[in-house]
């Protein structure tokens, strides 16, 4: 540059020339993106379709819990999301002019939301775009995707058809809310909310995850491909249950009625069986704001309440056992009111029962005489009293097998809250608190003679037909008491069915054993009464056959508005009619046909399953009443007094029907539509079918029926 060449120009210069640079430079830039984004755009893509990687967690399918005899209660069913990659690289352009017409028809017909040239469009279009990732549908089932497979374009596979979908996993109650909130659930973070036996056994449903690769597709989507780096997920465990379908059905039907009969706030059933412990039925149902019952809360085991009348078995046992009192000597109940210091303890007879034996203070359910066997022979030493209860571990929790138990509260003398009322107040089932479960597995004890033996809940884990895991029946104790003071405990609640408070119970073809209770239910706020109103609960537990006892079931009924509140009339009844059902299913049958008629309630025939429209036919020919609450076509009905109840067949793809009580006709059309075989024997109605209801089936399987008049 020139020595003469004046500073100010050789600033513009060397300016100039890198704002020459710069300009260049941005040129090259926008350059070379309109080639990436355009001129190179296919080539980019195809590459990162192959370097793009990520590495997912594959979400272990969950185990299905099984009734006692294999039927579903709570199962896993597969789903998919399905897409099409309208590009697939293996897809030659006839593939697609030759069969994108019927795989139109094929996906308006099975998949529907547009019609066959809805769908042509929609493809059309994204072909043209280049989607490789279009979605067809969320949430297919098998059998769809099993249909989607077999069309045209489809049928070629992943690459020729470009046919993807990825599995997804739902879980599902294929009985509705029957046994629900013992079934229970767990969410996503399952140290959240653990409910029922899916959190308590959720180690063993859960599985195990393992990892998936996925591969990113043009426009972001991801789908999953084999890799060394795979490892597939361990699928969960099943879990066998005591609960028996048929047995669950029937007390959540009987209670739901009686529920709703007597306007109450909520109730529990719970049947046991007496020599294993087995819950062969629980039911908890709460009155919602819909003025319907459902399964909300797990009353029967986590309610720990003031039990009333029937902790006086409890009370009796304890003084049969010491010696104290036998079932002849004389109470004198008096006019029906005893006063300890400040408390008034009354009997439900406005009069009272005067000088009675010991026996008809249990049998007729004085307040006032047990109070005073109990206070008269233990209030110089109380902690006998207390003593002998603990001693049959009615102060413990039972250690169930499902958690959220309630605690068992027995005070002892010397305890902050104990006074000069607590040993009368305990001895009729007030300053106590025990669970409906608790209080149950002291009945189920003296019905099997005196041994306590834990409530079960399940029996087996299986992987498939293989158990991993056996749990047997467990004793808490041998004895509870003597065999002889057993055999008068027995004896006593006989009486109370004979002769006493549950009267209204007893039938001829069978025995019933049972106490009837009814509690005033105390308020943390208010007590035992608000104003002029008192709430009440309403209990029964018992035992049948009571000379042979097979079940022992409890029933309780919390906060019953329509001014009945007895536990013979609340509760009873549900009892009675859970013990009707199975003792006339059971081996008594032919017994129960014998039955005079006279004892026997006009009920309405069985209508068996089937067609909703064949049934309705035949029964309006019969002109007899039947209450529809479905609109499946399928559909079983029910007793309901002298109506019957018209409900869903509950069909779920991959789960046996229920064909029992179907005739022939009907039973091949829906087996076979759902693409089973049938083999059939006999005339009739179907009495027994194999496999049995819920229990999970293929395609093409072979289905067994039994039929007889």
């Amino acid at each position: 540059m020139n020595k003469h060449t004046k500073p100010k120009d050789q600033i513009l210069a060397r300016t100039g020339i890198i704002y020459g640079i710069v300009v260049v430079m941005a040129l090259a830039v926008f350059i070379r993106i309109i080639v990436l984004q355009f001129v190179q755009s296919d080539k980019w893509a195809a590459m990162a379709d192959k370097i793009v990687f990520r590495r997912e967690t594959d979400k272990a399918g969950r185990g299905d819990i099984l009734s006692d005899d294999g039927r579903i209660l709570a199962s896993s069913i597969p789903y998919y999301t399905v897409y099409m990659d309208t590009r697939s690289s293996g897809m030659a352009d006839t593939t697609w002019a030759n069969g994108i017409s019927g795989l139109c028809r094929g996906l308006s017909k099975y998949v529907g939301v547009n019609s066959p040239d809805g769908w042509r469009s929609e493809l059309s279009r994204a072909r043209k775009r280049g989607d490789r990732y279009y979605l067809i549908k969320r949430h297919v089932s098998y059998e769809t995707l099993s249909y989607l497979k077999k069309l045209p374009v489809f049928r070629h596979g992943k690459f020729r058809g470009g046919l993807l979908y990825q599995p997804e996993n739902s879980r599902i109650m294929p009985n509705g809310m029957l046994a629900k909130r013992t079934v229970g659930y767990v969410t996503e973070d399952s140290t959240v909310n653990i409910v029922g036996l899916e959190g308590s056994f959720n180690n063993y449903l859960a599985g195990k995850d393992g990892f998936k690769v996925q591969q990113r597709l043009t426009g972001g989507a991801w789908i999953d491909v084999e890799n060394l780096e795979t490892v597939h997920a361990r699928p969960g465990y099943d879990i066998v249950t005591t609960i028996n379908l048929d047995l669950q059905d029937v007390a959540e039907n009987a209670l739901y009625r009686q529920l709703s009969k007597s306007n109450a706030h909520h109730g529990c059933v719970v049947v046991m069986e007496v020599r294993t412990g087995d819950i062969k039925a629980i039911a908890n149902l709460e009155k919602g704001s819909d003025g319907g019952y459902h399964e909300t809360y797990n009353y029967a085991v986590g309610e720990s309440t003031e039990p009333g009348s029937t902790f006086k078995l409890m009370s009796m046992i304890a003084a049969l056992e010491d010696g104290v009192i036998d079932l002849d000597d004389t109470i004198n109940t008096g006019d029906g009111t005893v006063k300890y210091y400040d408390k008034i303890i009354r009997d439900h007879e406005d009069e009272g029962l005067g000088k009675i034996t010991a026996r008809e203070v249990f049998e007729h359910s004085s307040n006032v005489g047990t109070a005073k066997i109990i206070y008269e022979n233990y209030k110089d030493n109380p902690r006998r009293f207390v003593d002998r209860l603990y001693s049959m571990q009615i102060n413990k929790p039972l250690g169930l097998q499902i958690k959220g138990e309630g605690k068992p509260v027995i005070r002892y003398p010397g305890e902050k809250l104990w006074s000069g009322i607590s040993l009368p107040m305990m001895a009729h089932g007030y300053e106590v608190q025990m669970t409906p479960l608790q209080i149950l597995t002291f009945y189920n004890a003296v019905a099997n003679g005196g041994k306590m033996v834990k409530p079960r809940f399940v029996t087996e884990v299986r992987d498939g037909s293989w158990p991993i895991k056996t749990y047997d029946s467990e004793v808490i104790t041998n004895a509870i008491c003597s065999r002889s003071t057993i055999n008068k405990a027995r004896s006593l609640l006989e009486g109370v069915v004979e002769n006493g408070t549950a009267k209204n119970l007893k039938n001829s073809n069978y025995k019933i054993a049972g106490k009837t209770g009814t509690a005033q239910i105390a308020n943390t706020k208010y007590g035992y009464r608000s104003g002029a109103r008192i709430s009440y609960q309403a209990s029964f537990a018992g035992y049948f056959p009571a000379d042979d006892p097979i079940y022992s079931c409890i029933v309780v009924v919390n906060a019953p508005s329509n001014y009945v509140y007895y536990g013979n009339v609340v509760a009873g009844p549900v009892f009675k009619e859970i013990s009707d059902k199975v003792f006339a299913s059971s081996f008594y049958r032919n017994l129960m046909a014998l039955a005079p008629t006279e004892d026997k309630v006009k009920k309405a025939p069985d209508a068996g399953n089937g067609y909703y429209d064949d049934i309705n036919k035949t029964l309006r020919t019969l002109n007899i009443k039947a209450r529809r609450n479905t609109d499946s076509d399928w559909v079983r009905t029910r007793e309901n007094g002298d109506t019957l109840r018209v409900v869903d067949l509950t069909l779920m793809e991959g789960l046996m029907p229920n064909v029992t009580g179907m005739g022939l006709r009907d039973a091949i059309y829906l087996l076979e539509n759902n693409g089973l075989r049938v083999n059939y024997s006999g005339h009739g109605k179907i009495v027994r079918q194999s496999p049995q209801p819920g229990v999970k089936i293929s395609r093409g399987a072979t289905v067994a029926i039994e039929l007889k008049l």
